[in-house]
């Protein structure tokens, strides 16, 4: 029954992950924020059913294997942040703790070995998903590093009151912000998915040994230090210099762990 309660668990994490996103960045925000502690709440509670029960199953109180210690990691991480949520009122760690949650019990979920695609045709797909999503991801990061970039040669333009000269064609400030805080919101939840799918197609070469892999562990670096982009941005308003200068570091290393993977013999399965 453990399988069932932590596969129920990651299914909660996963809602409660995108109303956490939806409270921070989208509309509606106060909808989405009275539904998304019900929901992580209940996540962790089956959450933690189903680690007690495996621990006792295993007859042990501490977690031994990767699926164990990837099950208890993620419950840790639930807790922090349902703690901060309930002392504090705040969702805001919400946009990287939860979606961390379900990435780490995905594999776990899936059962004790490796799992196996029913066909080709569904592995091929959620091969084809995961370097679309991950495409779409280092796309929209361009356009948010350009966005800011253009926003900030406007804002010096305005500043010194020149003509517009051949920065006429640029929109207004407001717009290119949006337009970096969208794209920027769209490239994450782009990552969050290639991440998921990834983790889905090598654990049926690897299993939790996926997980242990150097180049791996950086790509979700890099999934974090988005999230820190991204809640930075949302939190302090972070426009102009600043934010060229945080994009540009957040890209360089996305194109840092995208070289690495070139590399990397898990990166190497194919689509048959």
């Amino acid at each position: 029954m453990s399988l069932v309660w932590l596969r129920v668990a990651a299914f909660l994490y996963g809602l409660a992950s995108v109303s956490a996103v939806a409270a921070l960045l989208g509309r509606s925000r106060e909808v989405w924020r009275r539904i998304c502690v019900p929901l992580a709440v209940t996540a962790w509670l089956f959450h933690l059913v189903a680690s007690a029960e495996m621990l006792v199953a295993a007859h042990r109180w501490m977690p031994v294997g990767m699926h164990e210690v990837q099950s208890v990691l993620a419950l840790l991480i639930a807790s922090v942040f349902l703690a901060i949520a309930l002392r504090y009122r705040t969702l805001s760690f919400g946009v990287f703790a939860l979606p961390l949650s379900v990435l780490l019990i995905v594999v776990p979920a899936l059962g004790p070995d490796k799992y196996t695609f029913s066909s080709p045709v569904i592995r091929s797909g959620w091969l084809y998903l995961h370097i679309a999503s991950l495409l779409m991801a280092y796309a929209t990061l361009i356009f948010s590093l350009a966005a800011s970039f253009l926003y900030l040669l406007q804002e010096r333009r305005l500043k010194d009151k020149r003509s517009p000269g051949f920065l006429e064609w640029l929109p207004p400030l407001d717009t290119m912000d949006q337009i970096a805080q969208t794209t920027l919101i769209i490239g994450f939840c782009a990552m969050t998915l290639g991440l998921f799918a990834g983790s889905l197609i090598a654990q049926e070469h690897f299993g939790s040994a996926y997980f242990a892999d150097p180049k791996v562990l950086l790509s979700f670096v890099m999934w974090g230090l988005y999230a820190v982009m991204l809640f930075v941005r949302r939190s302090t308003g972070l426009r102009g210099r600043r934010a060229v200068y945080l994009s540009s570091i957040v890209f360089l290393v996305m194109l840092s762990v995208w070289a690495a993977n070139l590399l990397s013999s898990v990166h190497r399965f194919s689509a048959s």
